[in-house]
């Protein structure tokens, strides 16, 4: 396949997890225009974010670096070094024309790092809807894009990042249910939930149409054979036991990719990360790869869609919000493996969602679960299985069987403790080998300041508890950013 100056769409939904979407075979929410995206090119099955949190994901997105690897840039309300090398930059060097609309990087304040322009490249977010469903982005992103191809050169090769966000919370209340959703196990099956869940899968469907525009537009100017679309979302869906955890449902991503040129209708298997999205998108544009990261080209599963890249990828989490004393994380770190997945937890006497005492930023006890009719019912008392799942402690050690158990709700770290310990030194080598702290006993992240931009550029910075910040009201975290 040969390396083109291609342009390139990468389009991030924001918190939507593995497998909602049509032709992954869910029949509760339809996405025809990722399903075409597919269709046209590779759908993966395999795919699996850096972090489970939103700041950190986009940073190993846009560095192909994992998050020990980005300093403050691996936290939720983080800043980004001038010394990490992004792939935008890269492409601009390659004299790409680069820009983003919706959420880009974040949350957080970019600047204060000292970093000098924009990680992602010019913004255009002037463009708005006349009107919205209930709680959807009011940011127009095909007609920000259009703006964006409208001041690209004749000729001049581009790099747009899509960035929705939805499904992100806030819901519309007011969304119709469902019928026959799938509650997962670790979760009570109530009339609340489902209809939580109706409300996020009325927003992806909301977000594919948006997404429709823009390939509609590549197609209106003639683009649409020269570009490569990459479509995933940042991390897994709003619900406990999901985003902000390192088990499937908050790390498994959707993920198509449609290369001009590549096999169609191809489905991959192979297990691919996050991190892999820098190397593949500078290696289709041919253009140089950036120093010290460590992910690897997806083109050749283009071409081979049977072919593997890794045999194993990894994830790690350390701050979302602010919801335990002194601005604590639940650092954490996992293996995924085709057959496994093995997760260590560094502090397990910690809450792993901030805890039933502790007031977080938010407002909220329990602060690393979102506010939604699914945490009132969780935490209601009436569920104490589902509870424990969602928010009790956690042992220093999982691991589950990921074919047997895809909702990774039967940790087997002691009853097969050969696999356990295989996977416990693999993972401790590659922690090593990548130069993270927290393998030696280190936490710079304990120390980062909260960084919130807020209006135009100003911003606060704070160790302390906030929970009567506006800037951290629940729900505000990224609509808008």
């Amino acid at each position: 396949m040969s390396r083109a100056r291609r342009n390139v769409l990468l389009v991030v939904a924001d918190d939507q997890s593995y497998p909602h979407a049509g032709i992954y075979g869910s029949p509760n929410v339809k996405t025809p225009v990722f399903d075409r995206i597919a269709r046209e090119g590779t759908l993966f099955t395999n795919s699996y974010s850096a972090c489970p949190s939103c700041t950190a994901s986009r940073s190993a997105l846009l560095t192909g670096r994992h998050i020990w690897q980005t300093g403050e840039g691996g936290v939720l309300y983080g800043t980004l070094s001038p010394d990490l090398p992004f792939m935008p930059h890269a492409l601009e060097s390659a004299r790409y024309a680069c820009g983003f609309t919706g959420k880009g990087w974040g949350p957080g304040d970019w600047k204060a790092g000292g970093l000098t322009r924009h990680p992602i490249g010019k913004e255009y977010n002037s463009r708005k809807h006349a009107s919205t469903p209930p709680a959807v982005d009011e940011r127009d992103y095909a007609a920000n894009f259009e703006d964006f191809i409208n001041e690209v050169p004749p000729g001049q090769p581009f790099f747009f990042w899509l960035g929705a966000t939805e499904p992100h919370r806030l819901y519309d209340t007011q969304a119709a249910v469902r019928e026959a959703i799938a509650v997962p196990s670790y979760l009570p099956d109530t009339p609340e939930v489902r209809h939580d869940f109706s409300a996020y899968f009325s927003e992806i469907e909301w977000y594919d149409m948006q997404l429709g525009r823009a390939v509609a537009l590549l197609e209106s100017k003639r683009l649409l054979d020269s570009t490569l679309i990459i479509v995933t979302s940042d991390n897994g869906m709003p619900f406990p036991r999901a985003k902000v955890n390192l088990y499937d449902d908050g790390l498994r991503m959707p993920l198509a990719i449609r290369m001009p040129g590549a096999r169609r209708g191809a489905e991959c298997h192979s297990l691919v990360s996050h991190t892999d999205i820098a190397a593949t998108i500078l290696d289709a544009c041919g253009a140089a790869q950036l120093p010290g990261a460590g992910g690897k080209s997806l083109l050749p599963l283009l071409e081979d869609p049977a072919a593997s890249v890794h045999s194993h990828v990894l994830a790690g989490l350390e701050r979302h919000t602010y919801c335990r004393p002194g601005g604590a994380g639940y650092p954490c770190r996992s293996l995924r493996t085709a057959e496994y997945l093995y997760i260590r937890n560094f502090e397990p006497d910690r809450w792993p969602t901030g805890g039933p005492e502790f007031v977080s930023s938010n407002k909220t006890l329990h602060g690393d679960i979102d506010g939604a009719p699914t945490k009132d019912v969780l935490l209601s008392g009436r569920f104490p299985v589902q509870y424990q799942l969602c928010a009790g402690k956690r042992p220093a050690e999982e691991l589950y069987h990921v074919e047997s158990d895809p909702r990774c709700v039967r940790n087997l770290a002691a009853e097969r403790s050969a696999v356990t310990a295989n996977l416990r030194t693999i993972l401790e080598s590659e922690l090593r080998a990548t130069r993270d702290p927290r393998i030696d006993g280190a936490s710079p992240w304990e120390a980062y300041p909260y960084r919130q931009t807020i209006g135009f550029g100003a911003s606060f910075n704070t160790t302390l508890p906030a929970p009567d910040r506006e800037a951290f009201r629940e729900g505000r975290e990224h609509k808008p950013e």
